[in-house]
């Protein structure tokens, strides 16, 4: 078992060990800023990331806050909006309400009138009636007096006496 890679002997032993100690001094001088720039990059873009996401999380609870307001505010819009509408209603309501009534009362006052107008009228009427009935019996009665002509001479006689002239 004379494996020169399980044993090595002591010339190969000293050049890995410079192959090594070279390689190392080559990544230390120059691979080693490298990794270590490359680190540092990674950990500024990660702070600024993480400052990024703060800074995110800080405007999204602006914005949350904001909406909620412009909610709140919607609805307070709203809520005028609805007691505007309800008031304006109401207000119409009572205004054709009040029209009605109005409206209602000059229909019953007209209504009176028209009452009136016809009781008056039905009245002078009936006191036309009366008068013609009473012209009629007067004249009847007249004619029955007056048929016969000595009660009609002394019935003017009388009327003529009563009569005074100036």
């Amino acid at each position: 078992m004379n494996n020169p890679l399980i044993n090595p002997g002591i010339g190969t032993f000293v050049w890995m060990l410079v192959s090594f100690g070279i390689l190392a001094f080559i990544l230390i001088k120059f691979g080693w800023p490298m990794i270590l720039k490359s680190l540092q990059k990674r950990e500024e873009a990660i702070a600024d990331s993480l400052n990024e996401a703060a800074k995110a999380r800080e405007e999204m609870k602006h914005l949350v806050a904001h909406n909620e307001e412009l909610l709140r505010e919607a609805k307070k819009e709203r809520d005028e909006m609805l007691r505007n509408a309800r008031l304006t209603s109401e207000q119409i309501v009572e205004e054709a309400r009040v029209k009605a009534t109005a409206e209602a009362d000059r229909i019953v006052e007209s209504a009176r009138e028209n009452i009136n107008y016809e009781k008056l009228k039905a009245m002078h009427e009936l006191k036309n009636q009366i008068a013609n009935l009473s012209i009629e019996i007067a004249e009847k009665l007249l004619r029955a007096e007056l048929s016969d002509k000595p009660k009609a001479d002394a019935l003017i006689q009388k009327e003529l006496e009563q009569v005074h002239l100036n």
